[in-house]
């Protein structure tokens, strides 16, 4: 005969859950605030993707449009780089006369859109430039403006541009290139454009953020670069020290609109012209 076990009931002990406080939101009171509009700190970010998606864009032979697909980064913003965001928020508001309560990176993407539908392409470029000369100091521009235009330099910017503007363009990368027969590390590649993928537009990503921000960076800091976007999968180079060819001649304005284009305006390469 086996002996029998008494069994025991089991005792549940409960502890007291933890209290989860918020992290208080920090911005700027006045545009004195942020003297550097750049955060020395990787931005966080989480690519969502349907489960049906092909993770790709399609080009349709129909109606000569390019389709986006359904992926979508979600960015996790720090107090710094919400802070960061604020501050050009603010700026472009305050250049444009145009406000808007949305908080977040998704207000100043709002605030472009309102542009690009009332203003010509000309006109958007000097409006970003106007935004870029209020955020950026004059001292520091005016430093930068007296380095030599060296492999140091470019290579500088390349590597500044990488460390501190993921909150704006999203997470990017150093790479070589040839110049003058030497090889550089003078190309910023980012792996998917935040500005792009939150504007799904690509008349805003030419004239607002392409043309705009190589004329300012060729006459402020002195030496040109060339953005070459891929609208295929959002991806953009920033190459330091190589001239963009001209407008007529640029492939990024010979593209169509994405057939989802946020503006639901024109889907064609007028759109961008």
């Amino acid at each position: 005969m086996g002996t029998a076990i008494p069994s025991a009931k089991a005792t549940f002990i409960s502890f007291p859950t933890r209290s989860r406080r918020k992290s208080p939101q920090i911005f700027p009171k006045s545009k004195d605030s942020l003297s550097v509009l750049s955060v020395l700190a990787p931005s966080t970010s989480v690519t969502t993707k349907d489960a049906n998606s092909h993770n790709s864009l399609k080009i349709s032979t129909h109606d000569n449009t390019i389709a986006t697909t359904s992926s979508k980064t979600v960015y996790r913003d720090n107090w710094l780089e919400n802070m960061a965001i604020s501050y050009l928020s603010k700026a472009f508001q305050e250049t444009t006369g145009i406000k808007n309560d949305t908080p977040g990176y998704k207000g100043i993407v709002e605030v472009s859109a309102e542009v690009y539908k009332k203003y010509s392409p000309t006109e958007q470029r000097e409006i970003v430039l106007k935004v870029l000369d209020k955020v950026v100091p004059s001292f520091t521009l005016f430093v930068i403006k007296l380095m030599p235009q060296t492999k140091f330099t470019r290579e500088l910017f390349a590597a500044f541009t990488t460390i501190s503007f993921g909150w704006l363009v999203g997470p990017s990368e150093v790479k070589e290139s040839e110049v003058d027969g030497k090889i550089e590390k003078n190309v910023v590649h980012i792996t998917k454009c935040r500005f792009l993928e939150e504007a799904n537009c690509i008349g805003i990503c030419t004239n607002q953020c392409k043309m705009a921000t190589q004329e300012f960076i060729k006459e402020k800091f002195g030496t040109p670069v060339n953005m070459v976007p891929n609208f295929d999968d959002m991806s953009c180079e920033m190459i330091f020290g190589q001239e963009p060819p001209a407008q007529e001649d640029d492939p990024a304005f010979k593209q169509p609109c994405y057939k989802l284009c946020n503006i639901k305006q024109k889907h064609s390469a007028s759109c961008i012209s």
